[in-house]
């Protein structure tokens, strides 16, 4: 028996009345842009907050729970998640709607994308990075996600999340904790939706901004690729993509996996590549940018799951430097 359907019979009856799917050992592959990853025990898409509310009041406490959102910026490992899954589904917590004066509530599931055509829509400046952001904003209330030049922090007035007993929590700006690519939130925390505000601007400016973002990640990114992002973040004082390229890594390969001939902070899965292809190649980098000028490198992307036995994966390749 497997550990989805262990776990659906330990839950039993208890989620009789739960209406959102559950599928036992479902494959991570299909939910991350790079198409690879063992399965999660069991995934769960609440149908709204009162749905994940009530499974997480009955589900028991020492049973994993990891949330996804729309996996552009996540490495699941070959051996699977243990545990619980959450991935809010679009229709849940995929809306979004002008309130007030310059001001949107939006939904976790929402791609950014279209959150920036909503901004635009109701001529609301300071949401053109979302245009260029190939993720959700549960993903960039988590990470502070950015982009040229503006980062969510900057746009945030208060964030809703649910803790593991299904509590609702309302976090301010100062409480989310912001900081680059980083968020002081308690890890615990489901974000189920947020508050922004922007301010007035001329929706033909609005569109140049967004414009110049889609000509710039078109230009220089590989988005037609099976990817996550940015690989690293830029360390201080430099950007993550110099370091790569100094230390020799533009077009290394490991596997399937390579770091782009085009933008070489971008891992790109070639077609055969692994979860461990992916994580040995990034490894290797970080190694070989370490030796060549003392920087280590931190991963952006999100790196989630159990190694395949015999597989494992040590940082920096354990070097002890």
């Amino acid at each position: 028996m497997s550990e989805g359907t262990k776990l659906l019979e330990r839950l039993g009856d208890a989620v009789a009345d739960i209406r959102g799917r559950m599928t036992p050992d479902a494959g991570m592959d299909a939910v991350t842009w790079f198409r690879v990853g063992g399965p999660a025990d069991l995934l769960f898409q609440p149908a709204d907050e009162a749905d994940l509310a009530a499974f997480l009041k009955l589900l028991p406490e020492d049973v994993p729970v990891t949330v996804v959102g729309i996996g552009s910026n996540l490495l699941v490992r070959d051996g699977g998640i243990a545990g619980v899954v959450i991935r809010l589904s679009a229709k849940g917590f995929g809306q979004a709607a002008v309130e007030g004066d310059n001001r949107i509530r939006a939904g976790a599931a929402i791609p950014d994308k279209r959150l920036a055509a909503l901004a635009l829509d109701a001529a609301i400046g300071g949401f053109h990075l979302y245009h260029g952001i190939p993720g959700g904003i549960g993903g960039a209330l988590r990470m502070n996600a950015g982009a040229n030049g503006v980062e969510t922090r900057e746009r945030v007035v208060e964030v809703r999340a649910l803790d593991r007993k299904g509590e609702v929590h309302v976090l301010s700006n100062d409480e989310m904790g912001y900081a680059y690519r980083h968020s002081s939130a308690p890890g615990g925390l489901i974000f189920v939706e947020a508050l922004f505000e922007g301010y007035r601007d001329e929706p033909d400016a609005i569109k140049a901004a967004m414009d110049e973002v889609q000509h710039h990640r078109e230009t220089v990114q590989p988005i037609r690729e099976k990817t996550g992002g940015s690989t690293f973040k830029n360390p201080p004082g430099t950007s993550a993509w110099k370091e790569v390229d100094a230390a020799g890594c533009r077009g290394l390969m490991i596997g399937g996996a390579q770091m782009s001939p085009m933008h070489c902070n971008f891992m790109i899965n070639t077609g055969t590549a692994t979860a461990h292809d992916l994580e040995q190649l990034g490894e290797t980098v970080r190694a070989r940018v370490l030796e060549h000028s003392g920087i280590r490198l931190e991963w952006e992307i999100k790196r989630l799951g159990r190694f395949k036995t015999g597989q494992e994966v040590q940082e920096f390749l354990g070097q002890m430097l």
